[in-house]
């Protein structure tokens, strides 16, 4: 099977002016297998527009044509930015031009100047170093700005990684400082009262009555529970238990819960039908993503409902969607954007993706994929 043709864009093209039509379809004849796209003009004015029209890998131009000569359609042609350094080539007719004449040529901004009639082959073979030189132009240009791109692109990526990397240490600074405040505030105190409760409790066996002593044990014993319930509160805001103890599922449920409890925006949670678990590594990647959309929804959304449906068939899907105001393109679109930035570096570490949808005054939708196993290449024998 041949291999298809090259868009006509990728083909060199060659001009060819003379005032005479069969003049101009010997040329044609001559020069079809050079491939090349040959454009004709009858006049130095037609030359000029088509010149305007198309960039040229060479100009065959006939010197005497009426109107504009073909010396002076040469000069108009080096004066326009787009055809300056187009090669042209000189035809005059069979007698033999005097030099002051071939230099007139040359000085209009010619590299050839060739007496008809024409030898084909020698016509040819200087025709194909200018489109060969014409396509490799092309060529040059083309991987350059391939390699541009490919440069902004990892110029760009830098940027949003080091950008990221910044923003997820901030995140770090401000969990580490909420959870040393929860430890202070609430486990200090609680451990420094159950202290003081317990020397209490100590100094009384003895010399209170038994009724007294078992109030008081009752009392720590409240205590305790208490500093039980907050180390647990601490720790689920680190890696929630449900996650691991009863598996995804469950987790987005209790999330969406807690997320309505704390907000006062309703939540509704819908989950397929034996739907089964992934693996830890998918399930915690799937359920952080998931506590940042909640949290976007409370910060930015103004929503008053939010809808969460997740499912395992074909692949590991979440999907919310709020009645808020709806996310505009550039909020997400933009390097700055970090935490979506972070989501899909979760979801694309397992070959997922994540689409935006925002309406204006209609709310959003995110929809989170993640295939559930890595695709083994098939090797045949």
């Amino acid at each position: 099977m041949s291999a298809p043709p090259p868009p006509e864009s990728a083909v060199a093209h060659v001009l060819i002016v003379d005032d005479d039509a069969r003049s101009l379809s010997a040329m044609q004849e001559l020069l079809q297998t050079l491939g090349a796209k040959l454009v004709t003009a009858r006049s130095g004015e037609e030359a000029l527009r088509k010149v305007l029209e198309a960039e040229y890998a060479a100009i065959l131009l006939d010197v005497h044509m009426p109107g504009i000569d073909g010396f002076t359609t040469a000069k108009l042609i080096r004066e326009r930015k787009r055809s300056r350094y187009t090669p042209i080539i000189f035809l005059t007719a069979a007698a033999p031009e005097d030099l002051a004449t071939m230099f007139r040529g040359y000085q209009a901004g010619a590299v050839d100047y060739i007496v008809k009639p024409v030898i084909p082959e020698i016509l040819r073979s200087k025709l194909s170093v200018f489109v060969g030189l014409h396509d490799m132009n092309r060529m040059l240009n083309a991987e350059l700005a391939e390699r541009s791109l490919t440069e902004a692109r990892l110029r760009s990526s830098e940027e949003n990684l080091r950008a990221l990397a910044a923003h997820l240490q901030s995140v770090r600074e401000e969990e580490r400082t909420r959870i040393a405040r929860d430890i202070h505030d609430e486990l200090g105190q609680a451990l420094t009262g159950l202290k003081l409760d317990l020397n209490q409790l100590v100094r009384a066996v003895g010399r209170e009555a038994p009724e007294i002593l078992q109030d008081r044990s009752k009392l720590l014993s409240s205590a305790i529970d208490r500093i039980i319930n907050s180390v647990r509160r601490i720790a689920s805001g680190l890696r929630p238990e449900v996650l691991d103890e009863i598996g995804l599922s469950a987790a987005v449920e209790w999330q969406a819960r807690e997320f309505q409890r704390r907000t006062g925006i309703r939540c509704h949670v819908d989950i397929a039908p034996g739907f089964v678990d992934p693996d830890t590594e998918r399930g915690t990647a799937l359920f952080r993503v998931y506590q940042e959309l909640l949290t976007n929804v409370a910060r930015h959304a103004n929503a008053t409902r939010v809808n969460v449906s997740l499912t395992d068939e074909p692949l590991l899907a979440l999907e919310i969607e709020d009645n808020g105001r709806g996310i505009r393109e550039d909020e997400y679109q933009s390097p700055r954007a970090l935490g979506f930035l972070g989501m899909r570096e979760r979801v694309q570490a397992f070959g997922g993706s994540i689409d935006v949808k925002g309406l204006e005054g209609k709310g959003t939708r995110v929809s989170v994929a993640i295939p559930l196993q890595v695709q083994q290449p098939v090797f045949h024998a």
